[in-house]
Formats: structure tokens, sequence, C-alpha cells
């Protein structure tokens, strides 16, 4: 297990807001709850306000569940381009599937994803990505706050 801290966050966060900046995305779907803390820091620093979410579960701490489930829909009036963002492609089920049902109907929409982790065992691959994961991936956000 790998522990990833806010200063590393920060870092890789700015790294990957470089990255994403040419796409100039006019939306970003955040998938909870791994990409939230994610979404904000690089909606404020793309300045885009229409940060929307889909909430996914795949997990259950470390253990993978056998299917996934996707709740939440998304508004996209006059948006052309759209970041989708969590915290790690890992199995890459999650982002497969919130990529392929956001594109179901939005034939119009450029959509685009981007994390912070990608293992190269992923069925997905993101179009940004900052770190290769070797090992479990505990975030600051899932560790500091706990009581």
């Amino acid at each position: 297990m790998k522990y990833y801290s806010y200063e590393h966050f920060a870092k890789d966060t700015n790294s990957l807001i470089k990255q994403v900046k040419d796409y100039n995305p006019h939306a970003i779907v955040a998938i909870a709850r791994g990409g939230l803390t994610l979404a904000h820091a690089m909606a404020e620093g793309l300045k885009i306000r229409n940060v929307q979410t889909l909430r996914t579960e795949l997990y259950d701490e470390q253990d993978k569940r056998s299917c996934i489930t996707l709740e939440g829909t998304c508004e996209f009036d006059n948006v052309k381009r759209v970041l989708v963002v969590d915290d790690i492609a890992d199995s890459g089920e999650t982002l497969d599937a919130v990529m392929q049902s956001l594109a179901c109907g939005n034939s119009e929409i450029e959509f685009k994803s981007a994390t912070l982790f990608y293992k190269k065992t992923s069925v997905y691959e993101p179009h940004f990505w900052i770190n290769e994961a070797n090992d479990w991936i505990e975030f600051f956000w899932e560790k500091d706050f706990k009581s």
C-alpha cells in the first residue's frame, strides 16, 4: 500500500491541469467519490464552473464487487467538450462504464478522461494521467480525515 500525500496531489494536479489545458473542456464530470477532490482542484485551475458528478461503486475498501453501479445524470446544454475525472484507473471498469454511458446519446460532445494514477493492467487508459500505479494507493483524503 502506498500513501499519497496532499503535497504530491498538489504537484500532480498542477501537472494534470497543464496536460488538459489545450483540450479546453467546457465542463467536468467527477466520478464520486474518488474523483471529487481532483475535479474540484482542476475546476479551479482551469476556471471551469460547470462541475457535475456521477456516483459509481465497484470497490468496498480493497474488495472488488462483481458488478458496477452507476447513479446520476448530467446536463450538457451548450457543452462541446467534457473532462471526466477520477482518482485512478485501476481495473478501468469504472471509467470505461462512465465513458460509454456519457457517450450514449451525446454523440455531439467530445468526452476525455483524466486521472492521477493509471495501472497498465487497466481495461481503459485515460486520455490524461500522471502516475503509473503498481500498488494499492491510499489517498490522503481517504486516510487523513478518519477519526
